[in-house]
């Protein structure tokens, strides 16, 4: 298994006259690091690049493939501590969390290559009567090379639940790291290029929005992208000058419904680790809580104890860090704002909790639902707990929102969570417990409406990446030659009674 013998950078190189931004600590807004801002001729040279070794790449087969995706997994993992300590000071995120994050990661990379041959292996299907002559086979061919656009809030996980999968399906990537958490994506390319150095299949190049808009022009053959709503829909309408297919998440609203049944404690406990985990910075965390009247009372004093025993700040004893994006600060001040002047109640901290660049837990109840709290993503450390009948109307009001990326239902009736689960407006679910599907790699990952479209992760993440071809072989001569401008009037009348037998009963 050759690796080729041009040496070839995975990371596009810096013009020595190019321009640089800084990465910047959010706890301190010290400078770590410079970063070159690649502009579009930099990125159609990465992505050339890239093409040449696509060609390699795929040639090597899902086997080959799997052997150098282990390896890379196996130097991720086994380098984890430095990674962490990257994520940590561009994030401002605890070591811990990074941590898991890249635990995560590391196993839809292990997943995404052990899996890719039985999933995008070439196979054969029934031809059908009518086709009896026909061999029927469908095949799975790599796009090429697919650039990914990933975010700062979970810059390891999430934009590697495209990376791996685009690998695993034989494509090569370039891959724009959002410019709050550019080393992260460096940190990765420097690892594949130390196992590979002569094949760019993996390759970042830096820089603000106009690196990942010449991206998107420098001629890939997919694009997987991950950010808000609007970002989306600018992409989206680049892509379609070249009709370059893309994959989308665009953030969430998520909702979670407390049953009157539900194990308040757990629900408690699982409400705060989504709503207040990385800041409030999850896109498939929670944002709204929806409780049934009667444990209302109870479930709000049990979520407030939890909350207000988290300890905010940027040492490693914090349950949790700044805002890493410096806006958001103002996005969950208005929010809050909006919220509290329109009737809801500070349940716990308030208008006091933020303190720049970190924000307190905020907790509200009884919030308008047309408050700008329960209607648009807020991506910071606050809650809000309004009640509900029961888990119907729970569904009806969570269905309300314009997103429809993650929910969770907390009910001990398993076929009652069931029903609402299937009655959600969301791509994923989890009951009795939040982000579940995350750690699952079978499973498909991604939302509706303003939340995006597409699939990363499991099989269907695995062929988000890979074209189908239809390919049929004529094994002999039909018995009926209906493929023919000469057709004989015996032959169609057979067709027309089989058609009538076969299919006009019932």
């Amino acid at each position: 298994m050759s690796q080729g013998t041009d040496n070839k950078p995975s990371t596009a190189p810096a013009p020595e006259t190019a321009a640089t931004f800084a990465s910047l600590d959010p706890r301190t807004g010290n400078v770590i690091a410079e970063y070159p801002i690649h502009d579009l001729d930099d990125v159609a040279a990465a992505v050339k690049r890239g093409r040449d070794a696509s060609v390699w790449w795929a040639a090597l087969g899902f086997d080959g493939r799997k052997k150098w995706l282990q390896k890379w997994k196996s130097a991720i993992a086994r380098d984890a501590q430095s990674l962490a300590e990257v994520m940590s000071a561009e994030t401002g995120k605890p070591i811990d969390d990074a941590i898991l994050e890249i635990m995560l990661a590391v196993e839809h990379l292990d997943w995404a290559s052990k899996n890719a041959g039985k999933v995008l292996g070439r196979k054969k299907v029934p031809s059908g009567m009518v086709s009896a002559n026909q061999e029927a086979t469908l095949y799975y061919q790599p796009f090429g090379v697919v650039g990914v656009i990933g975010p700062w809030n979970y810059p390891v996980f999430t934009p590697m639940g495209s990376i791996a999968y685009a690998l695993a399906a034989g494509n090569a990537i370039v891959f724009k790291p959002s410019e709050l958490t550019p080393g992260v994506g460096v940190w990765l390319a420097d690892k594949w290029k130390s196992l590979v150095p002569n094949q760019p299949v993996f390759q970042v190049v830096t820089g603000l929005g106009a690196t990942g808009g010449a991206l998107v022009e420098a001629g890939v053959d997919k694009i997987a992208f991950t950010g808000s709503g609007p970002t989306a829909k600018k992409v989206m309408a680049a892509c379609a000058k070249t009709l370059t297919p893309m994959v989308a998440e665009g953030g969430g609203k998520d909702a979670m419904l407390v049953a009157a049944d539900a194990d308040l404690d757990a629900a408690a406990g699982f409400a705060v680790f989504g709503g207040m985990g990385n800041a409030g910075q999850t896109c498939v965390g929670v944002e709204r809580i929806y409780v049934a009247d009667e444990v209302y009372d109870a479930f709000v004093r049990k979520l407030t104890d939890k909350a207000s025993r988290l300890r905010v700040g940027g040492d490693k004893d914090s349950s949790y860090g700044p805002m890493t994006l410096d806006r958001q600060n103002a996005i969950v001040k208005g929010q809050v704002e909006d919220a509290l002047d329109k009737g809801a109640h500070a349940l716990l901290g308030g208008r006091e909790s933020l303190r720049e660049p970190y924000i307190e837990p905020v907790i509200l109840g009884d919030v308008p639902e047309d408050s700008t709290a329960m209607t648009e993503e807020t991506f910071g450390p606050m809650l809000a707990v309004n009640r509900m009948r029961d888990l119907e109307d729970g569904v009806e009001k969570a269905n309300a929102a314009n997103y429809g990326l993650a929910a969770s239902i907390f009910t001990k009736d398993k076929a009652r969570a069931v029903r609402a689960a299937e009655n959600l407006r969301t791509g994923m679910v989890s009951i009795n417990s939040v982000l579940g599907f995350a750690g699952v790699a079978a499973l498909p990952f991604g939302g509706v409406g303003e939340s995006g479209f597409g699939r990363i992760h499991g099989a269907d993440g695995l062929r988000e990446f890979a074209r189908t071809k239809s390919v049929t072989r004529q094994k002999f001569n039909a018995p009926l030659n209906l493929l023919t401008m000469e057709r004989k009037a015996r032959d169609m009348k057979i067709a027309a009674w089989m058609l009538k037998t076969l299919h006009g009963k019932g």
